[in-house]
């Protein structure tokens, strides 16, 4: 298993930017695909975006598609989450998550991190 690190998450007003970095500790790091997830309260945990070990594949959600830019760095063992265009409605717990093949699917996902709040103000 690897472990998972978020941080980069903050209050932003509507329009603004944020980027979320995932940190992974291990060596096995390129071995995994990655994933972001989002839950705002009272909602269930959804799918964001998600990236191949090897960051040659990509999947958005489509509420985030075209705003979001998930991508690796596998020297660094991180995994980054580009938010452009903040909406309201992207207020949520941000959470990364690791798995042996790509996927949408939060079952598929093995390790997570604790998560980072995001705020989007109106």
């Amino acid at each position: 298993q690897v472990q998972l690190v978020e941080s980069g998450g903050g209050l932003v007003q509507a329009g603004g930017s944020l980027r979320l970095s995932c940190a992974a500790s291990g060596r096995t790091f390129s071995s995994y695909a990655m994933g972001w997830f989002r839950q705002a309260p009272g909602k269930e945990r959804e799918f964001v975006a998600a990236i191949s070990w090897s960051g040659g594949s990509t999947y958005y959600a489509d509420s985030v598609k075209g705003r979001f830019t998930i991508s690796r760095d596998n020297a660094k063992n991180t995994v980054y989450l580009q938010m452009n265009s903040l909406k309201p409605e992207d207020t949520a717990v941000y959470y990364c998550a690791a798995s042996l093949q790509i996927s949408h699917r939060g079952s598929d996902f093995g390790s997570w991190g604790q998560g980072t709040q995001v705020t989007v103000s109106s």
